[in-house]
């Protein structure tokens, strides 16, 4: 695979990004929903924070207040045995369950015009509101149509995970339009344009007791309410995306199909990209899969990290007969690829 990452590394670093308050560090700056805008090339990354930690042994935490909310901290106690700490994104209690995520994360928006050197807005673009939102906000998609962008995100409170959608026009002023898919599902995103008459989407349900996390296609007439729920694809045991997979980047229209890209796991929770080609006029079908990953986690700051060995994209463009990647390296910062089409083909 003639992957060409860029020769300085990442393109966005938690440096890069002012914390929304002063007694708050950044932790991680990556999973950007990607789009042009004009000259531009916008990244809307997840900015994950977390407080300043206190040097006696108590952790905080960051969520909303339930009636007010307010953006709160939760103070625990490092030697409390009712708390796994040993995770460094969550913090599960006696029982496994999720008790509080280490951090919270929003929407910020960096901006480029060569599309290798950002600048990172000083202020949140979208932050998390509501009992729903209460731990955060994540892993944006953005789709274009027309002249206007909808966002699909990952809205996180101790209810689940749902999706979140909000809509701009200038990366500057955002409509929240609410939750159109509930709890427990993630990693969604509207395909760019209509296919007979509808709107689709891919996305995907984390069933609890039956079944495993694999991708569904939903359709819709108006981007609000979703129905038509159709089994795209499953994990494959032994491979590559045997552990769970979930749709990456907007899926890009092609001559052959729909070029979806999309992200898998193994068992030992190694995140690699790979591809999936879906037919044009019913998305729902795959006409084609990649065997190997198109991008795995092998570079420094991929395998080295807040959470290592992940590559994750929420967002890619078309360049000629190049796939121009941005992902999320090792749940902290963001980089690119470019990955010959020729290549991805080459893969299924």
């Amino acid at each position: 695979m003639a992957v060409l990452r860029m020769a300085d590394g990442p393109v966005v670093t938690v440096g890069h990004v002012k914390p929304s308050r002063p007694d708050f560090q950044v932790v991680g700056a990556f999973n950007a929903g990607v789009a042009t805008l004009e000259d531009e090339v916008i990244l809307l990354l997840r900015v994950a924070e977390m407080p300043l930690q206190p040097e006696s042994g108590a952790v905080l935490v960051p969520m909303l207040g339930e009636n007010d909310g307010e953006l709160r901290l939760v103070r625990l106690s490092a030697d409390d045995s009712n708390y796994d700490f040993s995770d460094s994104r969550v913090i599960k209690g006696y029982d496994g369950s999720y008790a509080y995520l280490t951090s919270m994360s929003h929407l910020r928006v960096a901006r480029s015009r060569d599309g290798v050197r950002f600048v990172v807005d000083e202020q949140p673009a979208v932050f998390p509101t509501g009992e729903d939102e209460a731990w955060g906000i994540e892993d944006p998609r953005i789709t274009q149509m027309g002249d206007q962008y909808y966002i699909t995100y990952s809205a996180v409170s101790s209810r689940g995970v749902g999706v979140g959608l909000a809509v701009t026009r200038d990366f500057a002023a955002y409509e929240r339009l609410g939750m159109i898919l509930p709890p427990e599902n993630k990693d969604a995103m509207f395909f760019p344009e209509r296919i007979n008459g509808k709107y689709y989407m891919l996305h995907r349900p984390v069933p609890k007791s039956i079944g495993a996390p694999e991708m569904w296609v939903a359709e819709s007439p108006d981007l609000r309410h979703w129905g038509g729920h159709r089994y795209l694809m499953g994990l494959r045991p032994g491979h590559w995306d045997g552990g769970r997979i979930g749709g990456g980047a907007v899926p890009i229209k092609t001559d052959g199909g729909w070029l979806a890209l999309y992200h898998g796991a193994d068992a030992d929770s190694r995140y690699c990209m790979g591809a999936a080609l879906l037919d044009l006029a019913d998305p729902a079908r795959v006409l084609a899969r990649s065997r190997v990953p198109i991008l795995a986690p092998e570079a420094d700051y991929e395998v080295n990290g807040f959470f290592g060995k992940v590559v994750f994209s929420c967002g890619a463009i078309l360049a000629g007969d190049t796939i121009r990647m941005y992902y999320g390296a090792a749940d902290e910062v963001m980089a690119r690829a470019d990955i010959p089409l020729a290549d991805i083909w080459d893969s299924f």
